[in-house]
């Protein structure tokens, strides 16, 4: 049974303080069974981990919210070409809702990315989340990508880490505006700038 739920769209500048507190526990319910490192970076009102995002697609349902997806357009470099593309992030389904559907947030955010005429939205998840990632990807023309290393800034400085990260995380990509054979070609991604 799908639960009764209502998409919004915000800019993160409309957020009140109150939003910030309701999202910042949802990621902090949604990424803490995940380990607690993964939850931390939402303590008290502060709903993003790395990069903030510019706009947030979130669903409410009689609960509170019930899933997020963040977005942010950002140059990233792709191999060594600089590439304009809609990050996709802070994507997250409360844990009762899991498999209902409702999650599938890029079906609200195809109209908006297709407004922002980005020619590409981008994202990356952990391997383990795959099978989930090909479902989502039957109602749009996601292609999946391994073996890619993606490096990205540490959001906070710290003297204990290198200012940097790199990973082997899936690679998501959608067309936009421009068809996937127009995705540049190249084994490492450059954000040039925290995950988002």
């Amino acid at each position: 049974m799908r639960a009764d739920v209502q998409w919004k769209l915000r800019w993160e500048s409309e957020l009140e303080l109150a939003e910030h507190v309701e999202l910042a526990e949802f990621f902090r319910k949604t990424y803490g069974p995940t380990g607690a490192f993964n939850a931390k970076p939402f303590e008290g009102s502060q709903s993003w981990a790395g990069a903030r995002p510019e706009l947030r697609a979130i669903t409410y349902d009689a609960h509170g919210v019930a899933a997020h997806m963040g977005l942010l357009r950002r140059f990233i470099k792709v191999g060594t070409t600089d590439q304009l593309v809609a990050e996709l992030g802070l994507y997250g389904v409360r844990p009762d809702l899991e498999g209902l559907g409702i999650g599938h947030s890029i079906q609200a955010m195809l109209p908006v990315l297709r407004e922002l005429a980005v020619p590409f939205a981008f994202g990356t998840v952990r391997p383990a989340l795959q099978k989930h990632i090909e479902r989502f990807g039957r109602n749009c023309p996601v292609t999946v990508v391994s073996e890619i290393r993606v490096r990205s800034t540490l959001p906070h400085a710290r003297t204990d880490l290198p200012p940097t990260r790199v990973e082997d995380p899936l690679v998501i990509i959608l067309p936009v505006g421009r068809p996937i054979s127009d995705w540049p070609a190249g084994t490492t991604i450059d954000r040039n700038g925290p995950e988002l």
